[in-house]
């Protein structure tokens, strides 16, 4: 099946990465292959003590890189993003957002700080 077909026929997986500096957002196939991409550039902001993004600017960074990654595929594919088999997120390395049902307990700390307690 070529990407076009894996597209259309909601296969395709969504990868979102929440990096230090960008959000990065992979299309990929039934054999793992990226078949697209996108991306938004962000940078953390120094909040009372502790860098930190926004809540604001994590949703925003998402919906401007998922964007990206559509008219991507559009331009590519001439085809719109329906269906996805699956969609998988994962953040920088030393970063975290706690959370208890929907509500964030404290802002997205990142890999700047250095306070441990």
């Amino acid at each position: 099946m070529d990407a076009k077909q894996t597209i259309l026929s909601g296969k395709a997986v969504l990868g979102i990465e929440f990096g230090s500096t960008r959000i990065k957002a992979v299309l990929i196939d039934e054999e793992n292959k990226p078949i697209a991409q996108g991306s938004h550039t962000w940078e953390n902001q120094l909040v009372d003590g502790l860098w930190t993004y926004s809540t604001e600017a994590i949703w925003y960074g998402l919906q401007d890189c998922y964007a990206d990654l559509r008219n991507n595929v559009l331009k590519q594919y001439e085809v719109e993003i329906e269906t996805l088999g699956a969609i998988g997120f994962s953040a920088m390395m030393h970063g975290y957002m706690p959370f208890k049902g929907n509500d964030i307990l404290v802002p997205f700390r990142t890999w700047r700080n250095t306070n441990t307690g």
